[in-house]
């Protein structure tokens, strides 16, 4: 009687083990955080920063006139506003660490003051007979629209969950500001209202008239402001 011995060679092989599905979704979420903290540390090293930065390259195409208005508002004057955001988004049920964004902003911009000439009728200019006096009724003074100063404006501090600055990853705008700057030009609007802006607007347009007006030989001229 034989009897055969199998090598470890002719040993049977036990089949491959099956990867939970859990266990795959976990190893990709850890890759992902390795390469993002890996992508952080290598642009703080100074040397490696140069080798692998970018370079910007402007491909904007040529500006279209869309349309062309006339104006007759007289800018009289101008505000210089500055304001700093806090804006907070929570989500309910989930701790900040890991859902959420809070953003510290710094917004400057100006607002101007105008009185429109365009609306002055010819009822309300009126020249004594000597020509010696004029009376002109004017608009009240209005505010414009704020204007965001990009150059004085900045995000000081982003803080941001976990799935936040994963979905930042596949974001196209991943670094978006626009909620906050929304937000700055409004508080800077109300700010204008409060400022006292159009009495000082009226103050300088009466002034220049006068100046104007006197210049071209009237003794007396008098300003007043509102509608009939």
């Amino acid at each position: 009687m034989t009897t055969s011995v199998r090598t470890p060679s002719q040993k049977k092989q036990d089949p491959p083990r099956r990867v939970p599905g859990w266990a795959k979704a976990l190893i990709a979420v850890v890759v992902v955080l390795v390469v993002m903290f890996a992508g952080i540390r290598l642009s703080l090293l100074p040397g490696l920063r140069d080798l692998f930065g970018t370079e910007t390259q402007d491909r904007t195409g040529p500006a279209l006139l869309e349309s062309i208005q006339d104006m007759s508002r007289y800018e009289a004057a101008s505000g210089n506003f500055q304001v700093v955001v806090d804006l907070e988004k929570d989500a309910k049920f989930l701790p900040d660490a890991v859902r959420g964004t809070r953003t510290l902003y710094v917004g400057a911009g100006t607002v101007d003051a105008y009185v429109d000439l365009g609306k002055v009728g010819e009822k309300d200019v009126t020249v004594d007979d000597d020509r010696t006096t004029a009376t002109i009724r004017l608009p009240h003074a209005r505010l414009g629209t704020p204007a965001l100063d990009p150059d004085r404006s900045y995000a000081v501090s982003k803080q941001r969950g976990l799935l936040d600055r994963l979905g930042d990853l596949f974001s196209g705008n991943p670094n978006s500001e626009q909620a906050v700057q929304k937000l700055a030009v409004r508080h800077i609007g109300d700010a204008a209202k409060e400022s006292g802006l159009t009495t000082r607007a009226e103050t300088n347009t009466t002034g220049m008239l006068k100046g104007l007006l006197r210049s071209l030989g009237f003794k007396e001229v008098r300003v007043s402001y509102g509608t009939r």
